[in-house]
């Protein structure tokens, strides 16, 4: 027998030589040469040239196996939660990973179209803290008192416990000041409101003075309007409070009761009226309020006031006013305007911008002032997705309710329909846990006092649609649960925005039960979004009936 074999030739098929180390280890005797030419002579096993590609394609993928368990074993190494956590972990996106353009981005809902999908989930978790106060530039200031307010003012924001300026505040106020026309977009929960109602309280003390003790009645200066009652109550409320001590008066128009404010009139000094749309054109079309001495009108959450639930009363209200272009001065002195200056404010700024627009302002003079997170996922706020079934989501949303009165954690439960937010609330009622409901459909009397109840802590849940989700300071909201997943991107970030706000001193947390295809298509884009770190695609407001006639017209036209 020989110990070893220098040469096994197989035909050409496959051959294995004797490494030059082993032939080199010990000379070979005469024996061992002898029956290595005996051997060479006799019949070899042979191994199909098939199979030799089949085990060099194994050996190449149980390396590229290896790699994957080796970097994963190094990001957990390094961090033991990854940004993205999915139920089957093979999905897990960690902080740092990247994929380049020819690389598929793996979606961990890619397959929840499928029924057989249902209890599949994944978390984005929080992975930084509330970009508000993140600085945007090295060297700029982050004070209130580098902002132009007058000291009377400031005296009172800081009263009110406001101790820095937030990136929005600090881009927006001298802008407002200056008296153009401008867009203020930035992330939910990040101080817009002080951001307009401060310079618009500096403008109207310095332009009330021209009027000594002669100021005529209902005749305001300014003018806010609101597509909501709650959150015009919410932003009458904080101008009231920053505007003691300076001698403005502001004063709250909703619906509701403008019947009996027709029929029995009241002489006020306005000089800021907080409005909402519908109440506003009956009071000011019967001579109620004469608006001829307004000089700035700000529409909060103006995605929502110029979409199709409010586009043709606010453009129709908006055409009444001389709203101011673009001015002609290269540095235009503050207060001093060619007409009504006009602000508008929100968390999501529609592409068709300049569609919605149009018939107000020429684009052209609006200053746009955005934050660096606008239309991203909030970094400092978790957010769960559950695939769920439509037998299960009742018993998933129980769960979660008495998972949060257990640890006295207040939640707000969204829905796309007045029924299913009624239902939500008498659901979670029966099984004793307290929750009120509110949405559009409810009587003015009915509506009244229910977001206050939850604000409170009469209440630990509130069932709403997304009347809701547009600007309310909901900062005592510790958890988020979107019953029913949005129908469009722009409402699930607003949705999202109801916790995790400035001054608020919980996290929060989102959950979104999702089931439906046309929420697996909403869900995969947010996925998408998270994992390349972009913006969050499609943020459009609801504006179908208002591009259809334009096309309509168009076509006419032609």
């Amino acid at each position: 027998m020989v110990s070893r074999l220098q040469y096994f030739r197989f035909s050409g098929v496959c051959s294995l030589p004797l490494s030059s180390s082993d032939r080199l280890a010990r000379p070979c005797s005469q024996n061992q040469l002898r029956c290595a030419a005996t051997l060479s002579q006799q019949s070899v096993i042979q191994i199909p040239q098939h199979m030799v590609e089949k085990m060099s394609q194994a050996k190449l993928k149980q390396k590229k196996i290896d790699r994957q368990q080796f970097l994963q074993k190094s990001r957990e190494g390094n961090r033991s939660i990854p940004i993205i956590n999915c139920k089957r972990k093979q999905f897990n996106h960690y902080l740092g990973q990247s994929y380049n353009k020819f690389e598929e981005v793996p979606l961990a809902s890619k397959g929840w179209l499928h029924r057989k999908s249902a209890g599949d989930y994944f978390i984005i978790h929080g992975y930084g803290k509330n970009p508000a106060f993140t600085p945007l530039q090295e060297g700029l200031q982050e004070d209130f008192d580098s902002l132009g307010l007058s000291q009377e003012l400031l005296t009172r924001i800081w009263n009110l416990g406001y101790k820095a300026p937030t990136n929005i505040q600090t881009l927006a106020i001298p802008q407002v000041l200056e008296g153009k026309n401008t867009l203020i977009a930035a992330e939910t929960g990040n101080g817009k409101t002080l951001a307009f109602v401060a310079p618009m309280l500096e403008q109207i003390a310095q332009r009330k003075k021209a009027f000594r003790n002669n100021y005529p009645a209902n005749s305001p200066l300014g003018l806010i309007v609101a597509p909501g009652r709650e959150l015009a109550e919410q932003i009458q409320m904080i101008a009231s409070s920053l505007a003691e001590g300076l001698g403005v008066n502001v004063e709250l128009v909703k619906g509701g009761r403008t019947k009996k404010m027709m029929l029995n009139p009241t002489l006020t000094e306005p000089h800021l009226l907080v409005a909402t749309i519908g109440a506003l054109s009956k009071l000011t079309t019967t001579g109620l309020y004469d608006m001829s001495l307004v000089r700035h009108i700000t529409l909060d959450e103006a995605d929502s006031l110029l979409d199709d639930s409010f586009n043709d009363n606010v453009i129709r209200y908006l055409s009444k006013f001389p709203i101011q272009g673009c001015s002609n001065t290269e540095e235009p002195e503050p207060l001093v305007m060619s007409g009504v200056q006009l602000t508008l404010v929100s968390a999501t700024t529609p592409r068709s911008l300049h569609t919605i627009l149009n018939p107000i302002v020429d684009i052209d003079s609006v200053v746009r002032i955005s934050t660096p997170y606008l239309h991203h996922i909030m970094p400092h706020i978790p957010q769960k997705f559950i695939r769920v079934s439509h037998q299960k989501k009742a018993e998933k949303l129980l769960e979660l309710a008495k998972n949060d009165a257990k640890k006295g954690i207040p939640f707000i439960v969204f829905s796309n329909s007045a029924k299913a937010s009624d239902w939500a609330s008498l659901y979670l009622n029966e099984n004793n846990i307290p929750c009120v409901n509110l949405n559009g459909n409810m009587a003015a009397a009915v509506r009244d006092g229910r977001f206050e109840a939850f604000q409170s802590g009469q209440a630990l849940g509130l069932s709403c649609t997304d009347l809701t989700s547009r600007g309310l300071d909901t900062v005592r909201a510790g958890h988020i649960i979107n019953f029913e997943f949005p129908k469009f991107m722009s409402d699930y970030i607003h949705r999202c925005g109801r916790t995790g706000r400035v001054g608020s001193h919980l996290t929060g947390q989102v959950t979104s039960f999702v089931h439906r295809p046309q929420e697996v298509e909403l869900l995969q884009k947010i996925e998408y979004a998270a994992r390349k770190r972009e913006d969050l695609p499609n943020v459009n407001a609801n504006i179908k009936r208002i591009i259809l006639s334009k096309v309509v017209k168009d076509n006419q036209i032609v």
